[in-house]
This record gives C-alpha cells, structure tokens and sequence, in this order.
C-alpha cells in the first residue's frame, strides 16, 4: 500500500521548489493534495502536474492562499474538507525569506512582516486545520531551517533565523497541546538544499566573484559529510516521513537534512 493513500495532506507555499516537491511526491504516495501559494500560476502549474501523472484520479485541488491572511487559511483548509471529506497532515512550506541583514541594520517594520507571516502565518493555518486533523489523528509538518541554529556566514537572515527558531518553540508546544487529540507535530530543518534558491545563490556568486559555477557549489559541499548537498527533493522525503505513521510516535522532533553540515 502506498505511504499515504486515503490521506489528505495540506501543502502551503506550493511553487517552484520545496512546496512543488512536497505536493508532487505527496500525489505519488496516495495522498489527495490540496495546494495553498499566493501565486495562482504556480498553483495550477503543480496542479497540472500532480493531473497528468495521475490521470482521472481527482486527487488534487487549489485555492490562492496568503497565510497571513487568517481567513483565506480558514477557506483553504474548508477547501480540503469539501472535496476530500478530511484533512490527515497539514506540511508548512509557505515563508517570507526574502528579507536580508542582521540586527545592526534592521528595518523592524520588515522584520514584523517576516514575523507575520513565517510566524503567524503557520500557525494561523494549523489551528484552521485542526477540527478535521481532531477527528482522526494526524501529522503537522514544519519546515525549519538550520539558519536558525548555526547562522551561516554566506548571507545574513536574522529575522527568517527568528522566525523559524520561533516556530521550533511553538512547536514543542504544540506537540504537548494535541497530544492527546493524537495529532504529532514536527519540523524539518533544512540546511543548504539544492534547488531554484540555492541555484539562484550559486549564480549570482558566480557571476559576483566571476568564477564558475562549479567553483560556487564545490565551496558549499565541502562543508558538508556527504559529497554534496541535499534538495528540495531529499526535504520533501523527510516532511512526507512525519506526515505518514511511519512516524506515527514521533512529535516534538526536529530533524536535520544538511548532508552532515551540521551535526548534533
């Protein structure tokens, strides 16, 4: 049997990298898949995709969603209800990480937005998800980030570092809090993945530096235990784990997908 037929799994931040990754192997394992993003082309482009490689089994839907409005999380997680009859693992892609720079030179009123929407956001659309995630038990996915343990020297993020680290505490209590309703929640923490960001990183360093592309990529694997580094796809493995009951008595839990970068 596949690792989540039957289920239903909520993805938010569905575009061109992790959340498209998420939804797609989600589909692939059984799941009927409700896709939340701001940005309704990259919506009906993963939709699409999840379609033709399952055709006719109608087991995708979409809604415009920016998490930090509370109602449209209310609509999309409805949305689930309405056409799949149940919601079994709400994964949390959807995050601000656009803001650059550290405390010295904080724009607040950007560090706020940031907040509202990693923070806030998240937990906005796991408390819309938590009538139908009570009637049967079932799995909250965060997706963390190693910025917000071991900062890294490349680039400063303070406040998405914030507000993930944020998240990770709220997490804990979240885990304790529904509990007993058998509802785990856990994160994932990536460290440097490959995929459309960290492709846009190593091309403008290269093109900075004027050095090739290779030279940009070999810089960032030696850091790591493993040759090379993870991707967006390698994340997406591990949010799936949590959100299937494979995991079914683990909640609480961070766990790193960094090729080794960071051990603990």
């Amino acid at each position: 049997m596949s690792l989540l037929a039957g289920r239903t799994v909520v993805v938010s931040g569905v575009g061109p990298g992790l959340g498209q990754q998420v939804a797609v192997r989600a589909a692939r394992d059984g799941a009927n898949v409700v896709l939340g993003a701001r940005t309704e082309e990259n919506l009906a482009k993963v939709g699409a995709e999840i379609e033709a490689a399952h055709p006719g089994a109608g087991r995708v839907a979409w809604r415009s969603t920016d998490i930090a409005d509370d109602d449209a999380c209310t609509a999309l997680a409805a949305l689930a209800v309405e056409r799949f009859g149940r919601i079994d693992a709400v994964v949390h892609v959807a995050a601000l990480d656009s803001y650059f720079g550290g405390l010295a030179d904080a724009d607040f009123s950007s560090w706020r937005k940031v907040l509202d929407v990693n923070l806030i956001g998240t937990l906005q659309l796991t408390r819309a998800c938590l009538p139908a995630l009570r009637e049967r038990g079932g799995s909250v996915v965060i997706i963390g980030t190693q910025s917000a343990v071991a900062s890294p020297s490349q680039v400063k993020q303070a406040a998405y570092a914030a507000s993930k680290g944020a998240l990770t505490s709220a997490m804990y209590s979240m885990a304790r809090e529904f509990g007993p309703d058998r509802i785990r929640v856990n994160t994932v923490v990536p460290g440097w993945m490959w995929g459309p960001a960290v492709e846009v990183y190593v091309q403008w360093t290269a093109g900075t530096e004027n050095i090739p592309e290779e030279t940009v990529q070999a810089r960032l694997a030696e850091r790591m235990a493993l040759p090379e580094l993870a991707t967006d796809g390698d994340v997406a493995e591990a949010a799936l784990f949590f959100a299937s009951d494979r995991a079914k008595s683990i909640t609480g839990q961070s766990l790193l997908v960094n090729a080794g970068e960071l051990m603990r």
